[in-house]
């Protein structure tokens, strides 16, 4: 090829292009390879996720124990579910530490006991198991965290899903491609934890480079919904098969517009069922109640002291309580439903 050609690809070439930033991959690579070209935005700067203060000093403290650990593949996939911006290693040094600080707590409050509390050996038991019981629940409470806020998001996506899909449907309708579809989605604030996914997803493609059924299938490798896992999945295999994307999607809008409709059937025939449980359970029973102890306390089959203070037990306690139970659950069952 003649210098003056050379020079005129030279010029066309798009990486000569200021709005584009250069990222190196790993200093063996950039040895063999040239710097790996990311189309961005001009001024356009990554985000930089930093620890808070308080996990920084857990790292610090024990992040050399937590490095050395065995590794917990299931703490690793719980916190990307989750979309919690902490490494597994982290956030072990966070438990380990956030334990440890509660033990130390409440060993001393359990010397206090031992000190106030009377007679010895009550103390002395208190002050013994205070500390373990301390540490482990709030290491119990700091496991489960990861998992269910991954649970969490995954309901979210359930809930959400459908809507979703019939806005996927509608763009792939006017055969746009299927990149695009992903990143109009991933700009759509009302679908919520589906537009987290999408975002991911967006992001492998247009920062990271992927291929876009590489980053649909890491996609459903990571989302704590099995119902979008299903539809990523899905997504892969008429694109690697040859097939096409456009009837997949309508029909995929079909069948979660049916599902939707049924659940809802389904939430409604529970409410009415908890009505029924509610007026006997909680209107009826306590009511029952108070008037068979009234009674029993007239005609002398009950103690009226007792009597008494079982009527205090029954308005005092079990109606409000009761009370809040059902309004709780049903607030819940309604909540799930809700988009």
């Amino acid at each position: 090829m003649s210098p003056e050609i050379s020079d005129v690809f030279s010029r066309l070439d798009p990486s000569k292009s200021k709005t584009y930033s250069k990222t190196k991959r790993s200093e063996d690579a950039a040895e063999h390879e040239h710097p790996r070209l990311i189309k961005l935005q001009k001024g356009l700067k990554p985000d930089h996720i930093k620890l808070t203060p308080y996990q920084a000093f857990c790292w610090k403290v024990l992040g050399n124990a937590a490095m050395k650990a065995k590794a917990n593949i299931k703490l690793e996939d719980a916190l990307l579910q989750a979309h919690m911006p902490l490494l597994a290693e982290e956030y072990k040094a966070y438990m380990w530490f956030t334990s440890l600080l509660a033990v130390l707590l409440a060993a001393v409050v359990g010397i206090v006991l031992l000190a106030v509390l009377e007679p010895f050996e009550v103390a002395l038991a208190a002050a013994v198991m205070l500390p373990l019981i301390a540490g482990m629940a709030v290491y119990g409470l700091l496991s489960i965290i990861p998992g269910s806020n991954a649970s969490s998001r995954g309901r979210d996506i359930n809930k959400r899903i459908g809507p979703a899909m019939s806005f996927i449907s509608a763009l792939a309708s006017a055969d746009v491609n299927v990149d695009v579809i992903f990143k109009e989605l991933a700009r759509q604030n009302i679908y919520g934890s589906v537009k987290e996914e999408a975002e991911w997803i967006t992001r492998d493609t247009e920062l990271l480079g992927i291929d876009v059924i590489t980053a649909v299938s890491r996609g459903a490798q990571r989302t704590p919904s099995d119902r979008f896992q299903d539809f990523l999945q899905g997504v892969v295999t008429p694109s690697t098969s040859g097939g096409q994307l456009k009837p997949y999607f309508l029909q995929k809008a079909e069948q979660y517009e049916r599902e939707m409709k049924i659940q809802n059937r389904a939430m409604l025939e529970n409410l009415g069922l908890m009505a029924e449980t509610y007026v006997t359970v909680v209107v009826a029973f306590p009511l029952f109640l108070v008037i068979i102890m009234a009674i029993m306390a007239i005609i002398g089959g009950l103690d009226s002291g007792i009597a008494i203070t079982l009527l205090y037990l029954v308005v005092a306690l079990m109606v409000p309580v009761s009370q809040i139970g059902f309004i709780f659950y049903v607030w819940n069952m309604t909540e799930e439903a809700r988009v």
